[in-house]
């Protein structure tokens, strides 16, 4: 048995890890633990105050707006400022501050101000992306990648213990608690990392490339970089994927909680364990299955992931109140497919976006991202406010578009494809 554990390739892959690979996976815990803790109430904490849908919306649409203006900097301020400095940087200020804002909030005004500050962390992301890969190996991508997200699932098995302290203090005590613990976990998290990673090579370039030029200097290039993008239909497509997941993830994430509580009849202490279960079908989903499909061209795994999404999102929204177990179901699916999707996203990305030019080529990937995704914050909002279904219809109807992407993407003919349209090397 241990042997085979020993033998598994995402505990080779653990085992081997070294450099900033190393130093990204092993502190994600310190990050995901906090942010599971009070992630599942975020919408429900708001609730408490007496926000309303569309203010909730509307809230989610303003820190969506931030980082449409940070992603569009974040290109120039990583190549400027070099990528482990502007990861520890703004790592502090996206996630230490905002943690306390939400600590100590009273009204809709301190929820606007902390989602605008957050709205920062799309610079680290555009940084700490760059940390994880540019000195990596890209054959131990996808199981990197993986270990990132078994790590942030590994934290939500602690998710439990938020909806016992709210049984035990109520909503708004408990989570002023674990922002404040957030902030302090979050903190350790970005120094530990920024001990244990260096600066990459192509960092050490662009800074040097770089200096002596400000940022506007820096922005007024991007027109030959976006350019680029459009010369580049594998990364077109990949973007439409990304855009389609992101709206998704954003829709759930504000209104799953605000559907179960207040159609479903679940109460908000049992909210966290969809999230436990989420998380032990996941690490068993990427240790069995994650494996055996990773050197499978892209098509038919994430077009058998957008199916059962869509199934996912049709199950939840045909639910009777305090039906638990066919809600477990549709949380299982829906983890199942996040997992698949979730992972060739990451692994697309990483293949199909231009080394030398990969920080200034994310930041406009995200810019567009962001901006077309801002819209559906608002728009989910009305939609929940005239029936709380709506906003996982649009769902389903964006999933759908999504799988349309991955199709047409695998359709792509280049020289050395494989029979379903993906270079040998390629996802």
């Amino acid at each position: 048995m241990n042997l085979a554990i020993s033998s598994h390739p995402l505990i080779k892959t653990l085992r081997s890890l070294n450099g900033n690979a190393r130093g990204a996976v092993l502190t994600e815990a310190l990050w995901g633990i906090p942010f599971s803790l009070y992630a599942p109430y975020i919408s429900v904490y708001m609730l408490a105050f007496g926000l309303t849908d569309s203010q909730i919306g509307l809230i989610t649409s303003i820190g969506l707006a931030g980082q449409i203006f940070f992603s569009l900097l974040s290109g120039a301020i990583t190549d400027k400022m070099g990528r482990k400095r502007t990861t520890l940087i703004f790592d502090l200020i996206s996630w230490s501050i905002p943690t306390l804002i939400w600590a100590v909030a009273q009204n809709f005004n301190y929820f606007v101000i902390a989602a605008i500050i957050n709205s920062t962390w799309r610079i680290t992301h555009n940084s700490w992306s760059c940390v994880l890969v540019e000195d990596t190996d890209p054959d131990l991508l996808v199981d990197i990648y993986a270990w990132i997200y078994i790590a942030g699932q590994l934290s939500v098995f602690f998710a439990p213990l938020a909806g016992v302290l709210i049984n035990r203090f109520s909503l708004i005590p408990t989570m002023r608690g674990l922002y404040l613990f957030a902030c302090l976990m979050m903190t350790i998290k970005f120094l530990a990392m920024n001990a244990m990673v260096t600066e990459t090579r192509q960092g050490v370039v662009r800074m040097q490339e770089t200096k002596g030029q400000n940022l506007f200097a820096l922005l007024g290039e991007y027109s030959g970089v976006f350019r680029q993008i459009l010369a580049a239909p594998q990364t077109l497509f990949t973007l439409g994927i990304m855009l389609v997941m992101s709206i998704v993830s954003m829709v759930n994430g504000t209104f799953w909680a605000i559907l179960v509580t207040e159609k479903l009849r679940i109460p908000a202490e049992h909210l966290a364990l969809y999230p436990f279960a989420k998380s032990v079908v996941m690490l068993i989903f990427f240790f069995i299955i994650i494996p055996r499909i990773r050197d499978l061209p892209f098509r038919n795994p994430m077009l058998v992931g957008f199916a059962a999404f869509i199934a996912a999102q049709a199950l939840l929204i045909s639910l009777s109140e305090k039906n638990y177990i066919l809600l477990l179901l549709s949380v299982i699916i829906e983890t199942c497919a996040y997992s698949v999707v979730g992972t060739q996203i990451d692994r697309m990305l990483v293949v199909t976006v231009d080394a030398a030019e990969r920080a200034r080529i994310m930041s406009i990937l995200l810019v567009i991202q962001v901006a077309a995704t801002t819209p559906f914050g608002w728009i989910a909002g009305e939609l929940s406010t005239v029936n709380r279904i709506l906003p996982f219809m649009l769902n389903i109807a964006l999933l759908a578009v999504g799988a349309l992407l991955v199709y047409l993407a695998a359709r792509l003919k280049k020289p050395g494809a494989t029979a379903a349209g993906t270079p040998p090397a390629n996802p």
